[in-house]
């Protein structure tokens, strides 16, 4: 029987038990599109990814993204997870490129873990979301520190900017709008809920992602696609480059993350975040 190798990683994380989780396959050949999904569905992780030799040879490696339910274009922290991964089975050095539906991503290790440039950080698509995905939320209008943006830069997501770290905390996904909730061009619902520091001050920004799955919607601890995106929403509303930031999320599901942004002069993004492996293992199909 044929058996797959894995590796357990956690993402964005400070500790062992921290971060966001993945499981990264070390090589998907002979595995079809039916058998990827169901492997998600069966380490019920938020994401898992799947190593495969880059047959165009533009990239260091290719891989494929599967959470529970679908296949995913791009995502933050499978991208530096597999990113490792790809370090020992591959050798490339510290920086590399991996393929993914959305593109290329480029990763570079650092002292601290990895940092990564999404696939759509030069072509950055925004467009004009509904105010009420405030009630939505739980949230009262004027909570919103701004206008709720649809921003992509690798994959679309619902920008939601609210006031204060109470608000990010008070928000809450109602159930009742599941049906209605507005959707991404890729069909996927979801909202990032944020505030940004006060000018000058050293303060986090403080975070939280909601995520369609299943027939509601869950929370991720650490998601840096959405931190990409913050830095496509800094640059679609005209604040002030080069920029940095430290962010905090999943303190509300007990999985507290750790991720940096920072987006250059001239526009680009880099997300970053430690990447701890715990453990490895097989799996026998």
């Amino acid at each position: 029987m044929p058996r797959y190798a894995f590796r357990l990683l956690n993402v964005f994380a400070e500790s062992t038990f921290g971060g966001n989780q993945l499981a990264v396959f070390e090589d998907g050949r002979g595995l079809d599109d039916a058998t990827m999904q169901a492997i998600g569905r069966q380490f019920n992780l938020s994401e898992i990814t799947f190593i495969f030799p880059d047959d165009t040879d533009g990239a260091t490696a290719r891989f494929r993204i599967f959470t529970p339910d679908y296949e995913m274009p791009f995502a933050g922290h499978p991208s530096l997870g597999t990113a490792q991964v790809v370090r020992e089975l591959y050798g490339p050095g510290n920086e590399l490129t991996l393929r993914c539906q959305s593109g290329i991503v480029s990763l570079t290790a650092q002292d601290e873990g990895w940092s990564l440039v999404p696939p759509r950080s030069g072509a950055l698509n925004t467009r004009e979301a509904d105010p009420a995905i405030a009630k939505m939320l739980g949230l009262d209008a004027d909570a919103l520190a701004g206008p709720p943006l649809w921003v992509d830069a690798g994959i679309e997501q619902l920008m939601v900017p609210v006031k204060t770290r109470a608000d990010v905390e008070r928000a809450r996904p109602d159930p009742s709008a599941f049906d209605v909730w507005p959707r991404s061009r890729n069909d996927g619902r979801n909202a990032y809920v944020f505030t940004m520091p006060a000018p000058g001050s050293n303060d986090p920004v403080a975070s939280r992602f909601f995520f369609e799955y299943g027939t509601g919607l869950w929370e991720d601890p650490g998601t840096g696609s959405a931190c990409a995106n913050l830095g496509g929403w800094l640059r679609a509303t005209g604040h002030a480059l080069p920029a940095s930031y430290r962010i905090e999320q999943g303190a509300a599901v007990g999985r507290p993350c750790h991720l940096t942004l920072r987006v250059d002069a001239d526009g680009t993004i880099h997300v970053g975040g430690r990447v701890i492996e715990i453990g490895r293992g097989t799996l026998t199909i």
